[in-house]
């Protein structure tokens, strides 16, 4: 008998009882794939999941092939019984909660590669992290056969790579993208703010007022790359409370390729190091 959103959540670990589960499950399936660790905007994309279809899966994964850095790894955050808590509240069907073993068994060596867009931007200064990325998706839409699955615009790349996971693999999966969630000082929610000593967390709306400066600059008319990037560069640099500026960027929605004259809709990307934690924005400049 199919599932229905009148069901309890059921949390599942084994691949092969989440596949079935999917199979059985009330039509449209809606798919919110994370690491746990929640927040208003993972929940912004379960509420809509749940808007959009008659099944809501969520999978909480810390999946360890998209960190370069295993102290990073380690130190992510995690709370499975809190996340789960507020699955239930938000009416999610199903939970995916794999162990690294379960998604990543003894000789597993097959992976996806997405090519140029993984060498750009965060690709450059975290090599292999979309190959990692785009595996477990691959895996995850493989398993669940969602007929849609939702992201955050905050992370702005990773929406991107997905997309073109989807297309060039025929996986008939909507890729539905939502605007970022901020806190009220405008800082992008992430998982990893609770990581930002409280001095850092003060000074850390500094890169959402960087990228709105910038977006003023491009609203009044200006168009040449290089001068918005300088608008957006000059607020960074006068906070000492970042210890470096990892990129700004004004790129192609598409290509993510930096672009000197804006004549289409762009992203404006941001990434800095504050403390011991990244942190990574951008605004669509359209």
């Amino acid at each position: 008998m199919p599932w229905s959103i009148t069901d309890s959540m059921r949390v599942i670990t084994s691949n092969k009882e989440m596949s079935k589960a999917c199979r059985e499950a009330a039509k449209p399936v809606g798919l919110v794939p994370t690491m746990g660790a929640l927040h208003a905007g993972h929940l912004s994309l379960v509420d809509q999941a749940r808007a959009d279809n008659l099944t809501v899966a969520v999978s909480i994964f810390v999946n360890p092939t998209q960190f370069g850095d295993e102290n990073d790894l380690n130190q992510y955050p995690r709370d499975l019984d809190a996340d789960l808590d507020l699955l239930r509240q938000h009416g999610v069907d199903l939970v995916y909660t794999p162990r690294v073993c379960d998604v990543y068994p003894e000789g597993f060596d097959t992976w996806v590669d997405v090519g140029p867009l993984a060498d750009k931007l965060e690709g450059l200064h975290r090599p292999g992290h979309f190959r990692g990325v785009a595996t477990v998706v691959s895996k995850l839409f493989n398993m669940i056969r969602p007929h849609r699955a939702y992201f955050g615009q905050k992370d702005g790349q990773q929406a991107v790579v997905i997309q073109k996971l989807a297309k060039d693999l025929d996986m008939d999966v909507e890729v539905v993208v939502m605007p970022t969630v901020r806190e009220p000082d405008g800082l992008a929610m992430s998982s990893r703010n609770v990581q930002l000593s409280p001095e850092d967390r003060k000074a850390a709306p500094e890169v959402y007022r960087a990228l709105c400066q910038a977006y003023r600059l491009w609203a009044d008319g200006e168009r040449i790359g290089d001068k918005i990037k300088e608008a957006a560069k000059t607020v960074l640099q006068a906070e000492p409370r970042i210890n470096s500026i990892d990129y700004v960027s004004v790129a192609s929605m598409s290509t993510l390729d930096e672009i000197a004259l804006i004549r289409d809709r762009a992203v404006l990307f941001v990434a800095v190091q504050m403390g011991s934690v990244r942190l990574i924005d951008n605004l669509v400049l359209e």
